[in-house]
């Protein structure tokens, strides 16, 4: 049923959540799991001196945000990719499924809701409405 189970990561505790749910998947169909982080740069534009360190640092984020990933498949025997890539994220993320034969996005969700939602915007959202495979998406656990 899955070949290839794409998970993007910003490295929070709600992508983080989903890391679970796709090696496990991963195991049980014998697919592989893809670890995507996307660095906005144009995000940091705007600062003249400073945005290639900012993105250098956002860089090794994200590059511990997928070796994360990595090493969970690796415990689970499951063979894994992991990609740093630049741009918007939601663009991003329809643009690797397409060119890498995607069959399951699994993403964390923050589970803001009302304004919180509207004013901050939500990439899983975005992938959601906008994606031509399934999209399983998993709520970062309470705190409380």
């Amino acid at each position: 049923m899955y070949d290839n189970i794409l998970v993007p990561t910003d490295g929070s505790p709600a992508s983080d959540a989903a890391i679970d749910h796709a090696v496990d998947l991963a195991e049980r169909y014998d697919a592989r799991v893809h670890a995507l982080y996307v660095v906005d740069g144009a995000a940091y534009s705007t600062l003249e001196a400073g945005a290639q360190v900012v993105v250098e640092a956002l860089e090794k984020e994200g590059e511990e945000a997928t070796d994360r990933v990595a090493e969970a498949a690796a415990d689970a025997g499951v063979e894994a990719v992991s990609t740093v890539t630049t741009g918007t994220a939601y663009r991003s993320i329809s643009d690797y499924v397409e060119e890498n034969d995607i069959d399951l996005i699994v993403m964390g969700t923050h589970g803001r809701q009302g304004l919180d939602r509207y004013l901050l915007g939500s990439v899983t959202e975005r992938v959601v409405r906008t994606a031509d495979v399934p999209v399983m998406t998993v709520r970062q656990a309470d705190e409380d």
